[in-house]
């Protein structure tokens, strides 16, 4: 991850770092990454092939021992106030996709809400949002 990193290269970032949260990022993961990228305006202009690159330059960062604060760290810089809430929205998005969250995932969550300062009634509509989105259908 360069020092300097774009606004949407920080999001991209952000759903990196919570689809790598409990294990290394499957094919699903990267599919639901690249269909909110596809659909989102803030990713409007975006070349989706910065995906994958994005997403190996977290994977590297992540493989120093304080790699996750780094990428939060570089990740707040690069965002202004306004996005802070539509980082924590994506990797809420991400974790959720499974319906399943891990301690992992969630310990991640906690940290971002933290480093950007996203309040509790804000992260718990975020949350609550994200559930109504991912439920699944229960077979009669």
């Amino acid at each position: 991850m360069t020092d300097r990193i774009t606004q949407q290269n920080a999001l991209i970032s952000i759903m990196v770092l919570a689809a790598v949260a409990d294990s290394d990022i499957d094919d699903g993961e990267l599919n639901n990454m690249t269909r909110i990228v596809q659909s989102l305006p803030v990713f409007q202009d975006y070349d989706i092939d910065e995906l994958r690159i994005v997403a190996q330059e977290v994977a590297a960062l992540l493989q120093d021992e304080d790699g996750i604060e780094k990428a939060l760290s570089k990740v707040h810089e690069a965002l202004p106030e306004r996005l802070f809430e539509t980082a924590y929205a994506l990797a809420v998005d991400v974790v959720a996709a499974d319906a399943i969250a891990t301690q992992e995932e969630l310990r991640l969550l906690e940290m971002l809400r933290h480093e950007l300062g996203v309040g509790r009634l804000e992260a718990a509509a975020i949350e609550r949002g994200a559930r109504a989105r991912h439920t699944l259908i229960e077979a009669p």
